[in-house]
C-alpha cells in the first residue's frame, strides 16, 4: 500500500479550516503564519510558495517577508524581533538554509519560543529529550502522522531511523521511543546497514542519497516511509532515498518521492501554527 502524503494532507488541511472557521467565532481572529525568505534559492522559493498556499487553504492569515541574499546578520536578526513583538503574527519561521555569511543557529535562537513554529528553537529541542509540552519538528510528526494512517500499533516494535539530523533524524527516534518502540538510529557511517536496516518493522530513511536503501535492506511486510528528496543524475527527476520500484512489492506501506512526506510537513507546519496560536489565546 503506497502512503498517499497529498491525499491525507488534504484531509487534514480541511478539518484545520473548518477549525479555524471556529476559531475565528471564539476569538475574533485567525491563526498568522509570518515566513521570511532570504536570497532567491529556487528550492526555498519552491518551499515557501508551499507554506504560503496552505495557509490559505488553511484560512490563517500569513506574512512573506523578502529578503536580498546580502541581507546583513543584523538586518535579519532585527525582522525577527520585529515579527516576536507582533501580536497579529503567531508563528515566525525562516526559510533554511541561509547564505553563508549569516549564523543560523543565532537566527533559530532569536526566534520567540512561543512562536517557533519549526520546533528548532533549543528549548523546543530539549523540552521534546525531556517528554515535556513542546511543539515538535514538522517532518518527524508528519511522519508520525502517516504510520498512524496505516493503522499500525509502534509499541513494541523494531523501528530503524537512518539518518541522524536535529532536524529529522533525532527528533524522529525520539517521537518513535515515545511511542514505545525500540528504536535504532542508524546512517552512512554505520557497519552491515543492510543487516541493521532488515531488522526493522519500520524503516524510515532520512539520509539525502538517492536510493540508497534497496529492497535487500528492507523487511518483508516492514512500513518504509522515505524522507530523502534527491535529483536523480540521469533522469535529473526527483527521488527519494529508497529505490521505490525495487521495494514497494517487499514492503506493506510506502511513501513516494514526491508526493509523500513533503506534502506531510508543510501540514504539520500549519497545525503547529494553530497550537502556537492556542498557545497564546490560552496563557
Amino acid at each position: 500500500m503506497i502512503i498517499d502524503g497529498k491525499l491525507l494532507s488534504a484531509k487534514l488541511k480541511a478539518q484545520m479550516a473548518e477549525q479555524v472557521v471556529a476559531l475565528k467565532e471564539q476569538y475574533g481572529r485567525v491563526p498568522s503564519l509570518a515566513v521570511i525568505l532570504v536570497g532567491e534559492n529556487p528550492a526555498s522559493q519552491s518551499y515557501v510558495r508551499g507554506k504560503i498556499k496552505a495557509c490559505a487553504e488553511c484560512g490563517f492569515e500569513s506574512i512573506l517577508t523578502t529578503m536580498p541574499e546580502s541581507v546583513s546578520e543584523q538586518e535579519l536578526l532585527a525582522e525577527i524581533a520585529k515579527l516576536n513583538a507582533d501580536e497579529r503574527v503567531d508563528g515566525v519561521l525562516v526559510q533554511l538554509p541561509l547564505p553563508r555569511h549569516i549564523n543560523e543557529e543565532k537566527v533559530i535562537d532569536a526566534i520567540a519560543l512561543e512562536k517557533d513554529v519549526d520546533g528548532f528553537h533549543p528549548d523546543n529541542v530539549a523540552n521534546l529529550w525531556l517528554g515535556k509540552p513542546c511543539i515538535k519538528p514538522c517532518t518527524p510528526k508528519g511522519v508520525m502522522r502517516m504510520i498512524e494512517e496505516c493503522g499500525f500499533d509502534v509499541a513494541g516494535c523494531n523501528a530503524v531511523v537512518v539518518g541522524r539530523s536535529n532536524i529529522v533524524g533525532k527528533p524522529m527516534a525520539k517521537l518513535l521511543l515515545d511511542a514505545n518502540a525500540t528504536v535504532t538510529i542508524a546512517h552512512s557511517r554505520t557497519k552491515n546497514l543492510a543487516e541493521v536496516t532488515s531488522k526493522a518493522d519500520i524503516l524510515i530513511a532520512a539520509v539525502g542519497r538517492a536510493r540508497m536503501i534497496t529492497a535487500e535492506m528492507v523487511k518483508e511486510g516492514a512500513i518504509v516511509i522515505d524522507v530523502g528528496v534527491n535529483r536523480d543524475a540521469e533522469t535529473g527527476k526527483l527521488c527519494g532515498d529508497v529505490d521505490f520500484e525495487g521495494v514497494r512489492d517487499k514492503a506493506a506501506h510506502i511513501t513516494p518521492v514526491p508526493g509523500g512526506v513533503g506534502p506531510m510537513t508543510i501540514t504539520m507546519l500549519m497545525q503547529n501554527t494553530i497550537e502556537c496560536f492556542l498557545n497564546r489565546q490560552n496563557k
